[in-house]
């Protein structure tokens, strides 16, 4: 005797339609399998209970659950997305209650569909239409959907099989070692039929996000500002179908990312920007930097206030960093000019004291940090929060100055699913290469999660990138989330424009275990030292693309799935370069 269960997941339907009959085999049918499978390591009981261990373990592995999508229906002008919740159905049995015809038939219905792949959708031209990418996005269903009638079918000759090991009559003609190694055979085809039920539950996923997103373009949610912009311009005549065709050329559109590197746009300089460590800023110190393409200094006043005014002296144009400080102010090297942390100067040696003021910045210190304001806007009153979570003790902090456009690091940072081809010396070394990387994120959000590494990230607006790793076994990241990781270490990555081709880039990196290791000596140069190889990993990739890009070729030529978070932040510096308000993505759920 054996138990099967059948649950059916209807998408988009009420629940009055979900119903456990059987399967139309020409809707789009989803078959993800759960198989649970366990063999005691102790030999079979004997006499009457042997045939009850038996029916344990066969019911065990007969696990199934087909799941169904809404019926599908031919593409029409007005695109119906998939929304709704799940309906759950189950139908419990005796798999003897069925006859070897019922079976044949049940299975019929389920396995013998058409493999779709003879019939892709061809599609010519450079840019799909609307009803192209749709087409393109149910095609991608049906062949999820044929995959996982595959997988199933596999589990249940496997399961056929187990039963079959299992029958009493067996004991007639099999030792007990032999039975105990056909099934421990028979149980490492069902783990790595298990596994490939995952897969192709991974791409289940996508096909849906895929329709999803393919929702969003059609009724204009990511670029309606931009299709705005595009319909004021087009002909009066323009058709509303010539516009959707517009529209759907997004990807390659929105996201040109080619040609050398344009000035920065006023808009984008008017937000708080860490700039520096408190730590690094003491007193009777300076820090130079550059912001935008200009030479700026940090020093602290006589109120141990820090202070942001232009790095050149308004006498002869001398970098003031050169200098010193004496009691709260910055003095030329040059005569001697002295200035306070608002820019004005206060002692003019050897002539007489003139009127004279210099720019500076609106300059704030919170949470270990140095911020500045940049724009000609009044700043906002208040500063986002880059503190670790709690529980996390902060071991390194480091400044580099790297040799590219601060876009194309974030981009970088922003995407995980490079590490195991890049990374390969560094934290990655023994990854294995994922079937699927997917960055699972609200409909409107910049952050997210990474599946199948356990890494949370976000992008905090306007330059700064926040991440949770979770750490396990060396090369075994893949397959949990942070919350199931005992151990973590979080990341903090600020990348300050500081040019067109050069961007400031300060690190933070804690853990919420080992807070000894904070306390040995020169700790600091250890973790500087692993910081620098894997940045370097990177640059040698991101300073290519920086080439190419600025003799024309598109570094956001074709993004896909993953890419998710790496487009979001390029479509939220688009609209703040147009002025758009609100600012997509700003709130999330």
């Amino acid at each position: 005797m054996s138990t099967f269960i059948h649950v059916a997941f209807h998408k988009g339907l009420p629940r009055s339609r979900a119903t456990p009959t059987p399967y139309p085999t020409k809707s789009p049918l989803f078959l993800l399998t759960l198989l649970s499978f366990f063999l005691p390591p102790s030999p079979p009981p004997q006499n009457g209970s042997f045939e009850n261990a038996m029916t344990a373990i066969a019911a065990a592995v007969a696990l199934s659950l087909p799941i169904s999508l809404c019926d599908s229906c031919k593409v029409s002008k007005k695109f119906q997305g998939v929304k709704g919740g799940f309906g759950v159905f189950a139908v419990l049995g005796e798999a003897n209650s069925l006859g070897p015809s019922d079976k044949k038939s049940l299975w019929g219905t389920l396995f013998d569909v058409e493999d779709p792949r003879s019939k892709a959708p061809q599609c010519k031209g450079r840019f799909l239409d609307v009803y192209q990418a749709l087409e393109l996005a149910r095609y991608d269903i049906q062949y999820c959907d044929w995959r996982a009638r595959q997988d199933l079918r596999t589990i249940v000759l496997l399961h056929e099989k187990v039963v079959e090991v299992l029958n009493p009559l067996a004991r007639e003609y099999k030792s007990i070692g032999t039975m105990k190694k056909e099934l421990a055979e028979l149980q490492g085809e069902l783990a790595q039929a298990h596994k490939q039920v995952h897969i192709s539950e991974a791409r289940v996923s996508a096909a849906l996000d895929k329709l999803a997103y393919m929702e969003e373009l059609v009724n204009g949610k990511l670029l309606e500002d931009r299709t705005k912009m595009e319909s004021s311009i087009a002909a009066p005549s323009s058709s509303t179908s010539t516009q959707s065709l517009d529209t759907m050329k997004r990807p390659r559109k929105s996201l040109d990312v080619s040609g050398p590197v344009q000035p920065y746009h006023p808009r984008l300089k008017n937000f708080w920007y860490p700039v520096a460590f408190s730590t690094d800023l003491k007193d009777e110190t300076m820090i130079p930097i550059d912001c935008f393409e200009e030479p700026w200094v940090l020093f602290r006043g006589k109120d141990g206030n820090p202070g942001c005014i232009q790095n050149t002296c308004a006498h002869r144009a001398c970098p003031l960093h050169l200098g010193s400080v004496n009691e709260g102010r910055i003095q030329c090297p040059y005569h001697g000019w002295e200035y306070t942390t608002d820019g004005k100067c206060e002692k003019m040696p050897s002539t007489r004291l003139l009127n004279v003021k210099i720019k500076s910045l609106p300059c704030l210190e919170q949470e270990g940090m140095i911020w500045i304001w940049p724009g000609d806007d009044p700043p906002t009153t208040t500063l986002p929060s880059l503190q670790p979570p709690s529980g996390f003790v902060i071991h390194a902090e480091i400044v580099m100055e790297l040799p590219v456009e601060h876009g194309l690091l974030l981009d970088n940072l922003l995407d995980l699913a490079h590490a195991p081809f890049t990374h390969t010396s560094t934290f990655a070394k023994g990854w294995t290469v994922p079937s699927l990387v997917k960055f699972l994120t609200p409909a409107s959000g910049l952050q997210g999660y990474w599946d199948p590494y356990p890494i949370d990230m976000e992008f905090q607006p306007p330059c700064m990138v926040l991440s949770t790793i979770g750490i396990s076994k060396p090369g075994k990241l893949e397959g949990q989330s942070t919350k199931e990781c005992a151990t973590h270490l979080h990341q903090l990555h600020v990348c300050l424009p500081s040019s067109r081709n050069k961007t400031r880039l300060l690190y933070r990196m804690s853990l919420d275990f080992a807070p000894l290791l904070k306390h040995i000596p020169f700790m600091h140069y250890l973790w500087r030292h692993f910081a620098e190889q894997v940045l370097n990993e990177d640059l040698r990739l991101v300073i290519g693309q920086q080439e190419r890009m600025i003799n024309g070729a598109n570094v956001w030529n074709w993004p896909v799935a993953y890419d998710k978070l790496g487009v979001r932040y390029r479509l939220w510096r688009d609209a703040v370069e147009r002025g758009s308000k609100p600012l997509p993505f700003s709130k999330p759920i």
